[in-house]
């Protein structure tokens, strides 16, 4: 079957004259998009490639970006996106995993580094028609698409999505939107390509929407443009909305008053602090999904007036994400893979039609087995109304005193006594204790340890800080999720650990930097 051809012609042939895309080149029609698509993907037959092939689109935020990833469809090849931001290591990494030969590019993004893999241009290919004609049959169990993931736990690994999963998967986006994307609908996109941006585009495509693209989060663009009624929808991740929220405060934005109906939010867990600060803002328009490399959104949805309750709560193991979206089974499991009942805490377990078939890794092929669920590396827990809750990544769940303890539960905690302030938890080795569970403060009120030393006495006591320190950014990897690791060499590069007869942490002087 020619599966992807018909299925964009159908949407060409429906919504061509409508305008798709908007970027800094200007506006694209949805029939100008899939024709640049139809060119490019004419030229790579051209040059030799099609089914089984491996592609690497290289792009920042932009019609062509898009086009040139219809294209790739189109010819039954495998897309390999690649955030431009990596460094030439990371890049080249994705390249030698997949084995990728070509790499489609822009001229006038910023240029890449010297690479192993020769590069085309596709600003300077024409558009063609799309048609029918000419576009080889597609096998639906093949390789679709190669998501990376942020490699925050080693090196970077490919997550296979087959032809059949990115078409099931978008369908699944669209018919999970708390609205039904057309013509009045325009959403502000500002993350990579490379990951979400690119199934929010698609999506709305699909549907006749506008999507308008920028390159990363600029508030003196993003809050002028949100004051003029243009943009309906925005997909923010927490770190897009602390910085616009942070910028809104300043006078010289006081002019600007967003129109937003809905603000779509995720790829890292959003905190109460964050979530409170955009409320002021922007309104309870906030829609939290939890999503991940292995599986395109949604995982869970939990929408604005769900949301608003949900951090309404005062007491809870995690951050709430949301009912299961359809056809996605969750299950919590315990260290022997046995299925905890409901209310327990584990590890998070997945399974859907539009996940992953398995990853590509510096050590081969790892596949899933038929019916296999996904190991997510979260812990969690299903709450009485059937909610699923991240209590922590696996990695970063604290290890005290023979007790295991939750940062996103302590913070949660802060939050409610320090407001306006961001904290992160995390557990700092030591030799005598194990692990100290710290807290970490972004540019807090002069006054933030006295107001927690009110709230301390009720905690549990081996979930009580015992160390406390400010810092003017928390680090974050290239999609906006906190770095603990970051953070843990940070502290180790400016303090000394006191260990007793109470842990604190000494300033070390210049001489000993």
């Amino acid at each position: 079957m020619r599966y992807w051809a018909e299925e964009f012609l159908a949407i060409r042939d429906r919504y061509g004259k409508r305008i798709g895309i908007v970027d800094q080149d200007g506006t694209h029609t949805i029939a100008e998009v899939l024709d640049h698509a139809a060119g490019i993907a004419d030229r790579l037959q051209n040059l030799g490639f099609g089914v089984g092939d491996y592609i690497a689109t290289v792009f920042q935020n932009s019609a062509l970006a898009a086009a040139a990833s219809y294209a790739v469809s189109l010819i039954g090849a495998t897309d390999v996106p690649i955030n431009p931001v990596l460094s030439r290591g990371d890049i080249e990494h994705a390249l030698r995993l997949t084995g990728a030969k070509i790499i489609l590019i822009d001229e006038k993004s910023p240029p890449l580094p010297v690479l192993s893999v020769p590069v085309e241009d596709v600003r300077q290919i024409e558009r063609k028609p799309l048609s029918r004609l000419g576009w080889p049959e597609v096998d639906l169990d093949a390789p679709s698409r190669i998501v990376f993931t942020s490699g925050t736990t080693g090196p970077a690994k490919g997550a296979i999505h087959t032809h059949h999963s990115r078409w099931t998967g978008s369908i699944l986006l669209r018919a999970s939107l708390p609205f039904w994307p057309d013509s009045h609908n325009r959403v502000l996109l500002m993350t990579p390509f490379s990951h979400g941006s690119s199934l929010l585009t698609f999506a709305y495509l699909a549907q006749g929407a506008s999507v308008h693209l920028i390159h990363g989060v600029d508030p003196d663009v993003v809050l002028p443009l949100l004051a003029t009624g243009d943009i309906t929808e925005m997909f923010a991740p927490p770190t897009v909305l602390a910085k616009l929220t942070e910028a809104a405060g300043l006078p010289r934005y006081a002019e600007f008053k967003p129109k937003l109906t809905t603000i779509l939010t995720g790829t890292a867990p959003l905190t109460q602090t964050v979530y409170r600060n955009a409320v002021n803002y922007f309104g309870d328009i906030i829609r939290v999904t939890y999503g991940k490399s292995e599986i395109f959104n949604p995982i869970t949805i939990l929408d604005p007036q769900d949301t608003a309750q949900a951090y309404a709560e005062t007491e809870s193991e995690g951050l709430c994400v949301g009912w299961a979206a359809s056809g996605v089974r969750i299950e919590i499991r315990d260290e022997n893979g046995n299925v905890l009942p409901q209310g327990d805490i584990g590890k998070i377990y997945l399974h859907s039609a539009h996940m992953f078939t398995g990853y590509i890794t510096h050590t081969g092929l790892n596949m899933l087995e038929p019916g296999e669920f996904h190991d997510t590396g979260d812990v969690g827990q299903i709450d009485g109304r059937g909610r699923l809750y991240l209590v922590a990544r696996e990695s970063d769940i604290m290890k005290s005193g023979g007790y295991k303890i939750s940062p996103h539960e302590i913070e949660h905690i802060l939050a409610h006594a320090v407001q306006g302030t961001e904290f992160v938890v995390l557990g700092y080795p030591s030799d005598y204790w194990g692990e100290i569970v710290t807290v970490v403060a972004q540019r807090p009120p002069a006054d933030w340890q006295d107001i927690l030393k009110t709230i301390l006495p009720n905690m549990t006591s081996y979930k009580r800080p015992r160390l406390f320190v400010e810092i003017d950014d928390i680090p974050r990897n290239s999609i906006g999720k906190i770095s603990r690791a970051q953070l843990r060499e940070w502290i180790s590069e400016n303090f000394d650990l006191v260990e007793k007869p109470q842990p604190a942490f000494v300033a070390k002087t210049t001489g000993d930097q």
